[in-house]
């Protein structure tokens, strides 16, 4: 009876391996047979994108004026405040002039005295009791006592501060009882005409390069004559009113920051903009004729902007991108790919270089319309 068990378990254990050797056959057969994954694909075109960069900038009014006292004092009366529009001569401040009036009633007698002299010498000198000597010493005198009276006269003038343009009060920065003099380090106040406003950012190098070759033009003057429009970004985030053109350029790249400082010119109808307000100069930049992809056909890899091609035998194959600019969910590309590379356009992240695939053909302006945001926060 034991024997006959024992047979059994033995034929029973044989019959197990070769149904699970089997299965494993089968099993690999299958997958051996599997098809390759599809994947979607499309054919690179060229395409003319409009995009921009965005430069911070700084805003200023076209004159902005300081105003300093041109002698020493007391300010006695401060006739504006800050923020105040005034006109072309309108008085801003006054300093004390009593010091000043005793000095010019004393110059005054100084001249006086001289005159008395040299009317006292004439008659003398014309009946030549006296040197003509002595007469042309009292008449220097005379103008030097003049001169000392013209130049207190002069103070006393200097002592009403009027406003050297049209614009707009800045700061005062001393106020009555302070003691100036025309060596402050600060001005009395600024004065700023802002009908219009300069917005000054910076290029570095290479984007000063970039420009100038977009732009056409034979020299620097016809290239900013073409330059785009440009949009200010308010500190808000919203979007001026007025747009803006470049007027010039420094026209040296600084060697400690390896900038170029642009001007650019925006009306201010509306008195919105003012002296030290900041933003973003919005640069509009035109790409013609580029090679475009997704930016769900990328990935990055050590930096570097990657991307699969389609190779021979449906192949997949890695490729790495020089990218000039970005515009909306695209980007612009300089080298890493050629008119009529065939690429895959969404599920990268399963692909590994010489995977097969099947390729599912996709128009070109299919794979480069933006992905709906489908949450917002």
């Amino acid at each position: 009876m034991k024997h006959t068990t024992i047979k059994t378990l033995l034929a029973l254990s044989a019959f197990l391996v070769f149904v699970s050797c089997n299965n494993k056959q089968e099993a690999s057969a299958t997958a051996k047979q599997a098809p390759p994954a599809a994947f979607p694909v499309t054919q690179i075109q060229t395409k003319t994108v409009s995009g921009y960069t965005d430069y911070p900038a700084t805003i200023e009014g076209i004159v902005n004026s300081d105003v300093r006292a041109k002698t020493t004092g007391y300010v006695e009366k401060v006739y504006v405040d800050e923020g105040q529009k005034v006109r072309k001569g309108q008085m801003l401040f006054k300093l004390e002039t009593q010091s000043l009036s005793q000095d010019a009633g004393a110059a005054k007698a100084r001249v006086n005295v001289a005159q008395v002299e040299v009317d006292k010498l004439i008659p003398l000198v014309e009946k030549n009791i006296i040197s003509p000597v002595q007469l042309e010493t009292a008449k220097a005198n005379l103008a030097q006592a003049k001169a000392n009276l013209s130049g207190v006269s002069a103070n006393i003038g200097y002592a009403t501060i009027k406003s050297p343009i049209d614009g707009y009060v800045g700061a005062i920065n001393f106020r009555e009882g302070a003691l100036i003099s025309p060596n402050d380090a600060k001005a009395l106040t600024t004065v700023s005409e802002i009908s219009q406003v300069y917005a000054f950012f910076s290029f570095n190098e290479a984007q000063y390069i970039d420009h100038l070759q977009r732009s056409e033009g034979q020299n620097k003057a016809e290239r900013i004559k073409n330059s785009p429009d440009l949009t200010l970004i308010l500190a808000n985030g919203k979007e001026y009113s007025e747009k803006g053109r470049i007027q010039t350029s420094t026209g040296q790249i600084n060697q400690s920051t390896g900038t170029i400082q642009i001007r650019a010119a925006f009306d201010n109808p509306k008195e919105i903009l003012t002296n030290g307000n900041s933003g973003k100069i919005r640069f509009p930049i035109e790409y013609k004729d580029a090679i475009v992809v997704p930016q769900t056909a990328t990935y990055e890899q050590q930096g570097n902007i990657m991307i699969f091609k389609l190779g021979p035998d449906n192949k997949v194959e890695t490729s790495i991108l020089k990218v000039k600019g970005t515009v909306d969910n695209l980007y612009v590309v300089e080298s890493g790919l050629e008119i009529n590379d065939k690429i895959i356009i969404s599920g990268v992240g399963k692909l590994r270089n010489g995977m097969e695939i099947a390729p599912q053909e996709t128009t070109f302006e299919e794979a480069i319309k933006p992905v709906p945001t489908l949450f917002r926060n």
